[in-house]
């Protein structure tokens, strides 16, 4: 299995670190050569469809998601939301979680990212790429300026 794990603390309150989090039309802004499209409403909740298209041209691919947990932030508890990946190219899942931490909030980001034909020998690498990739676009999603 290709686990990651990213963890991020920002000033952010647990409410707009979520809502950042879960505007899957951003994410697209943050990863390289790739654009979002939600295909269900409403945009957030259990049972939203989005797809990442990434690539250029004909050597592009699709990554269907599909919400299957949506709980946001209360004051008593962590939010938390679970992707589904259900493409032909990348399957696996991803949890976001985000809870109160003093005056802003913390982030653990976990996911299971499957390649279709990588051989599990790569597995530690598509981590590693995974880490990157995924941490830069949570950085950048909770950047402290106006969205």
């Amino acid at each position: 299995m290709a686990l990651f794990r990213i963890d991020r603390r920002t000033l952010l309150t647990p409410a707009e670190a979520w809502r950042r989090l879960t505007d899957w039309e951003r994410h697209g802004d943050s990863v390289p050569l790739t654009r979002i499209v939600v295909r269900t409403s409403p945009q957030t909740g259990v049972g939203t469809v989005f797809v990442a298209r990434t690539g250029l041209g004909p050597l592009s691919f699709d990554d269907p998601m599909e919400i299957t947990r949506w709980q946001p932030p209360t004051g008593s508890g962590p939010g938390v939301c679970r992707l589904e990946k259900r493409g032909r190219a990348i399957t696996g899942w991803a949890e976001i979680e985000v809870s109160r931490a003093g005056t802003g909030s913390y982030v653990v980001w976990r996911e299971d990212l499957r390649v279709r034909g990588l051989p599990r020998a790569l597995d530690g690498l598509t981590s590693r790429v995974g880490r990157v990739v995924f941490g830069r676009a949570v950085k950048t999603l909770l950047r402290d300026q106006p969205c």
